[in-house]
C-alpha cells in the first residue's frame, strides 16, 4: 500500500531485479555526527590484534550514560554490519563501570565505520536454498574470567542470514569442550531456522555444520560416554540426538577456511577483509555498478 520498501527504522534497502542490498548509511552518518567522530581519520579494522580485554581499574572512569548510549547505538548497527559484532559485544561487557580505555576502544569502532559507511549485506537472487553454517570458539579468550566465546553463522546458499557471537556461560576445560559447546549452540539455532524455513515450504535435512576441531566432531559421533567427557554429555546431549537422527551433519572444515573467525577473535587486516569478502559484506557500490 505504501510502495516499495526503501527505508525502515534506520535500515536502507535497495532492491534491483536480481539483487537486494541492505545497509544503514544514514544511521552511520547521524551516529558519527552525534558523537563528533565524523571528522576523525578512518582506520582499517575495528580492533587491534594486540588489544587485551580487562576491567582496567587504574584508569579514569568515564560518563556511564554516554558510554552506554554509544554501545547501544553500535549494537543496533550489527543488524546490517556483522563485521563489528564481536567488538561491540566485547565492549558492551563494561557498561557497568566504563573506563577511558574502554571508551577509546569503542571510538576505534567509530573510526572504522568512518571508512566503511557504505558497507552492508548483499543478497543475490537465484541462489540455492541449502542451509549450512560455520561454528567455532575462541578458547579461554576472555582474560578476566577465562570463558570462551562462541561464534556461529548460517548461510542460505551464498547469503548470510544469521550470525551469533556470545561468551559461554561456563568455563570450558579444553578446546574440545569449547568447540563442542559452540557446535551445540549452532545446532539449537539451526533447529529454529529449519522450522522457520518450513513455514515457507522449504524442508531441509542433513544441514551441514562445519567445524575445525576433529575432537569435537568425534565426540558428537562416539556413542561411548567417557569419564572425561561426562560433564559435556550431560549439558549438551541434544547435539548428538540431532546428529544421529539426520537433522544435522557435522563435517570437518580446515582452520584456514574457517569464516566464523570474524565472530570469535581480533584479526589482522588481510584476514579481516578476506572474511568480509567471503561473507558478502561489501560496499554498496560494489554489487550495483
Amino acid at each position: 500500500m505504501i510502495g516499495e520498501w526503501n527505508y525502515f527504522h534506520g535500515l536502507q534497502v535497495k532492491q534491483l531485479k536480481d539483487e537486494i542490498f541492505i545497509n544503514q548509511v544514514k544511521y552511520y552518518k547521524d551516529l558519527l555526527k552525534k558523537f563528533k567522530m565524523d571528522q576523525r581519520k578512518a582506520i582499517n579494522t575495528p580492533i587491534s590484534t594486540s588489544c587485551h580485554l580487562d576491567q582496567d581499574p587504574a584508569r579514569k572512569p568515564v560518563d556511564q550514560t554516554r558510554y552506554r548510549g554509544l554501545i547501544g547505538s553500535l549494537l543496533y548497527l550489527t543488524t546490517s554490519r556483522p563485521d563489528i559484532m564481536l567488538v561491540v559485544c566485547m565492549w558492551a561487557r563494561f557498561q557497568y563501570a566504563p573506563k577511558k580505555s574502554h571508551l577509546n576502544a569503542a571510538k576505534r569502532i567509530m573510526k572504522y565505520l568512518q571508512g566503511t559507511k557504505e558497507a552492508g549485506l548483499w543478497y543475490p537472487c537465484n541462489v540455492s536454498l541449502n542451509l549450512a553454517g560455520f561454528s567455532n570458539s575462541n578458547f579461554a579468550g576472555c582474560k578476566i574470567d577465562r570463558k570462551s566465546t562462541n561464534g556461529t553463522f548460517h548461510m542460505l546458499g551464498s547469503s548470510l542470514i544469521s550470525w551469533h557471537c556470545k561468551k559461554q556461560a561456563s568455563v570450558a576445560l579444553s578446546t574440545t569442550e569449547a568447540e563442542y559447546i559452540a557446535v551445540g549452540s549452532y545446532c539449537a539455532q539451526t533447529l529454529w531456522l529449519r522450522q522457520q524455513l518450513s513455514d515457507f515450504g522449504i524442508f531441509l535435512n542433513k544441514i551441514h555444520i562445519l567445524c575445525d576441531n576433529t575432537s569435537a566432531i568425534n565426540l558428537t559421533k562416539n556413542p561411548i560416554m567417557h569419564l572425561r567427557t561426562k560433564h559435556i554429555e550431560i549439558r549438551h546431549h541434544f547435539l548428538r540426538e540431532n546428529i544421529a537422527n539426520g537433522t544435522c551433519e557435522i563435517k570437518f572444515f580446515g582452520t584456514e577456511l574457517q569464516l566464523v573467525d570474524l565472530f570469535t577473535k581480533p584479526l589482522a587486516k588481510e584476514r579481516f577483509y578476506f572474511l568480509l569478502n567471503e561473507l558478502e559484506i561489501i560496499s554498496i557500490n560494489s554489487p550495483l555498478q
